[in-house]
């Protein structure tokens, strides 16, 4: 089993700053990568921003230069800086793991953390 728990949602003020955080745990030999999603009301969920095992980092456009992502590996913990938020950064954020296990690779999604931003 392998677990994806996401902290760090709330409610700010637009221009204000958020740092989630998502760690992965349980049965794997390593992590390939991690990534953060987002859903917001009535439309589709969409990438925000993903890591590698490497450090490769890729962005959403409209997050470009305002998020920034890194990873702990020892920890096996993702972070997502926020930084001059948005009213339309207004979303559930979901992290995954991209995972290797004994014979195969799986992804594993967290339930989610709410960021509501305020204009």
């Amino acid at each position: 089993q392998v677990q994806v728990v996401e902290s760090g949602g709330g409610l700010v003020q637009a221009g204000e700053s958020l740092r989630l955080s998502c760690a992965a745990s349980g049965s794997f030999f390593s992590i390939n990568s991690m990534a953060w999603y987002r859903q917001a009301p009535g439309r589709q969920r969409e990438l925000v921003a993903s890591i590698s095992n490497g450090g490769s980092t890729k962005y959403a456009d409209s997050v470009k230069d305002r998020f920034t992502i890194s990873r702990d590996n020892a920890k096996n913990t993702v972070f997502l800086q926020m930084n001059s938020l948005k009213p339309e950064d207004t979303a559930v954020y979901y992290c995954n793991a991209d995972v290797r296990l004994l014979y195969t690779d799986s992804i594993y999604w967290g339930q989610g953390t709410q960021v509501t931003v305020s204009s």
